[in-house]
């Protein structure tokens, strides 16, 4: 009876979280007895540290229990790819993605597990924030992204969906087969497809360490998005660029009819300056929006691993089921 437990895989990424490693191991173990109790399943933990330059690892190798393995990679490859590592190595029925900072709850988690415990025909469920204390600029600047990239698609992402979600077994193993080298999850995540289910949350504050997102991070991240699921920047470019070129004839136009109608004389430097200026921004921000998606091909075009494995610590009761990785 015991090898017929299904079983679940939480895998947890964490880059610089040491200060907050006791504290995720404990509720990594409050939460592996209630799924134990209530779902009747095992539990095994995949933390990856992404190249943290603190004693994270370490500190979680002491503090975690039961059935667990810490995957070190060689260097910071990002959240994004720290999510595929531990994909990689799960072999559950289900897969519970978490952050290690404390802000995804446990109460969320079994939410989320219970949903799909409870109805076969569902694949994925994800926690949708639903937190208002975002300011009215950055929520209208969210809305008018996932307006834009998710014009002209075939499929949504989910506005405010992140990594914090559980899947079947399947889904996770569909996943891994997706090796983009420039990863923008959210949207791997709905390319993917599957039936999938949105649970309301409010992420926990932040009670220990800060985060690592800036503004700069953010605006790089939402470039990711555009430059891997979206060609609406090349057609805004190209429809500002025709509006201009319209512009200019008529301009041109009515220069023409007031020299020759009205022998007003045609104004030089400063008409000559703006469409140089107006015409020279356009095509180098054409240039650089080329360029990124220039960049976006080159990198998957190259041979080279996702990420790099460094080590693998595994718990004394690990079913070993995870193998070595695969970049």
């Amino acid at each position: 009876m015991a090898e017929s437990r299904q079983k679940l895989d939480i895998v947890a990424p964490f880059f610089n979280e040491a200060q907050s490693a006791s504290a995720f191991a404990g509720l990594l173990e409050r939460l592996e007895e209630a799924v134990s109790s209530r779902f009747g399943m095992a539990v095994h933990k995949i933390l990856i540290d992404d190249g943290s330059r603190d004693d994270g690892a370490e500190r979680f190798s002491l503090a975690l229990s039961g059935s667990w393995e810490v995957v070190r990679l060689s260097r910071n490859f990002g959240k994004e790819v720290a999510v595929l590592a531990g994909l990689d190595h799960s072999r559950g029925d289900m897969v519970l993605i978490m952050d290690s900072d404390l802000q995804h709850s446990m109460d969320v988690s079994l939410q989320m597990i219970a949903e799909l415990v409870e109805h076969p025909d569902i694949d994925v469920v994800y926690a949708q924030n639903d937190r208002r204390e975002a300011s009215w600029r950055r929520s209208q600047l969210a809305k008018l992204f996932y307006s834009l990239i998710n014009s002209s698609q075939r499929f949504d992402i989910p506005e405010n969906a992140g990594d914090f979600r559980v899947m079947r077994g399947t889904v996770a193993r569909a996943l891994t087969s997706l090796r983009d080298k420039r990863r923008f999850n959210k949207g791997l995540f709905a390319w993917a497809g599957f039936r999938q289910k949105a649970i309301p949350y409010s992420p926990e504050n932040r009670a220990i360490g800060t985060s690592k997102w800036s503004r700069l991070n953010l605006i790089a991240f939402s470039l990711e998005g555009f430059t891997s699921f979206s060609v609406i920047p090349l057609r805004i470019i190209s429809l500002s660029g025709m509006l201009a070129a319209l512009a200019g004839v008529v301009y041109g136009a009515k220069v023409f009819f007031e020299v020759m109608f009205y022998g007003i004389a045609v104004p030089g430097y400063p008409s000559l300056m703006v469409a140089v200026v107006l015409l020279g921004g356009l095509n180098l921000t054409l240039l650089g929006l080329i360029g990124e998606y220039v960049w976006v091909t080159l990198s998957e075009s190259k041979d080279r691993p996702v990420y790099i494995v460094r080590d693998v610590v595994r718990s004394d009761v690990s079913d070993g089921a995870a193998g070595a990785s695969r970049g």
